[in-house]
């Protein structure tokens, strides 16, 4: 096992499917590390009113994943995934997110700018999130109730979903 993997997202907040996904794909890569990455500035949400301080965010992900030495937490400027993922041997990212990679939109409106961006992608290990498609190749199996979870209703109060770093969560250190 050798390598590392960038996990990129704002983690707001920290959910159990989010370290399930973490574990899931640091097997599944076979890497030593897998980093949380949090960008200064999220892309497609630098007006969310809902998402504190990139600090706060990281001081919180430093405190629930402390206890699992293949976990790290990172704060990148950079916004865009090929960006974030320059340097890494992997990238892992849900299936809604894959799709937001795909998106020109992202790229000035420009298809050949994105198709230059997703060329520099390491291999890439991918959440199924219905109803987005995930490529069989680049599929990453995890519990089909991870796609259930959302950080979004961890915030609207299913604190069963929060990561929580009292609780046992059957992960590996």
């Amino acid at each position: 096992m050798a390598g590392r993997a960038a996990f990129p997202g704002s983690f707001n907040p920290l959910t159990v499917a989010h370290l399930t996904i973490a574990d899931a794909a640091r097997r599944h890569l076979d890497v030593t590390v897998v980093h949380l990455v949090l960008s200064e500035v999220t892309l497609g949400k630098e007006h969310h009113p809902d998402l504190p301080p990139v600090n706060e965010r990281a001081d919180r992900l430093e405190r629930a994943t402390r206890r699992h030495a293949w976990l790290e937490v990172v704060v990148t400027p950079h916004q865009l995934l090929a960006d974030i993922a320059d340097g890494y041997d992997a990238v892992v990212l849900g299936a809604d997110k894959l799709a937001q990679v795909h998106d020109p939109r992202f790229y000035d409106g420009d298809p050949a700018r994105r198709d230059a961006a997703l060329a520099r992608l390491p291999r890439m290990a991918v959440a199924p999130r219905p109803p987005h498609p995930v490529p069989p190749e680049l599929r990453l199996a995890v519990p089909p109730w991870v796609a259930e979870v959302s950080a979004t209703a961890v915030r609207a109060g299913r604190s069963e979903w929060a990561a929580d770093p009292m609780r046992r969560s059957g992960l590996s250190d």
